[in-house]
C-alpha cells in the first residue's frame, strides 16, 4: 500500500501595518479555491503574541522560527534592527523569503491585488526554489 502525506501547511504571517489588506488579498486566494490545492493559512501578529511595535529582527526571527513567511509592505533599512540589515546578517540558504509589497497604495487596485495573491502563490507552490532569495518585491 502506498503511503500518502499531507502537504505542510504555508503559513503567511502579516505585518501588522498591512493587516487589513492582507485580509483582501487573502480572500482572493480562498474564494479563487487556491488554498484547497496547497494548504496555507494567514496568521496575524495577534493569533502569536507579537507586539505591534515588535522591531523587524523580533519579527524576522520570529517568523523564520516558526517557518512562516513574512508579508510586510514598510520594513527597511533604518537601523541595526531594520529589516533589510536584519536580512543582511542572518539570513541563510535555508531562511524563508519575506515577500513585500512593492507598492501598498496600488491594493487599492483590484488588479494589482490580484498580481500580489498571484505571485504569492507562485511562492507558496514553489517555496524550496525561493529559500535563502530573502527578500521578494511583489508582484
Amino acid at each position: 500500500m502506498e503511503a500518502t502525506h499531507k502537504p505542510r501547511t504555508v503559513s503567511i504571517l502579516a505585518d501588522h501595518n498591512i493587516e487589513g489588506w492582507a485580509i483582501l488579498l487573502w480572500q482572493i486566494i480562498t474564494s479563487e479555491g487556491w488554498s484547497d490545492l496547497c494548504p496555507m493559512k494567514l496568521i496575524m501578529f495577534s493569533d502569536v503574541g507579537l507586539s505591534d511595535n515588535a522591531n523587524d529582527r523580533v519579527v524576522w526571527r520570529f517568523a523564520q522560527a516558526q517557518k512562516m513567511i513574512l508579508l510586510t509592505a514598510n520594513r527597511n533599512m533604518e537601523g541595526d534592527d531594520s529589516l533589510e540589515q536584519t536580512i543582511r546578517n542572518e539570513n541563510t540558504l535555508t531562511s524563508l523569503p519575506v515577500l513585500t509589497i512593492a507598492n501598498l497604495d496600488s491594493l487599492k487596485n483590484k488588479t494589482y491585488r490580484e498580481a500580489c495573491a498571484e505571485r504569492l502563490l507562485e511562492i507558496v507552490f514553489d517555496l524550496e526554489n525561493y529559500l535563502g532569495t530573502a527578500r521578494i518585491f511583489t508582484p
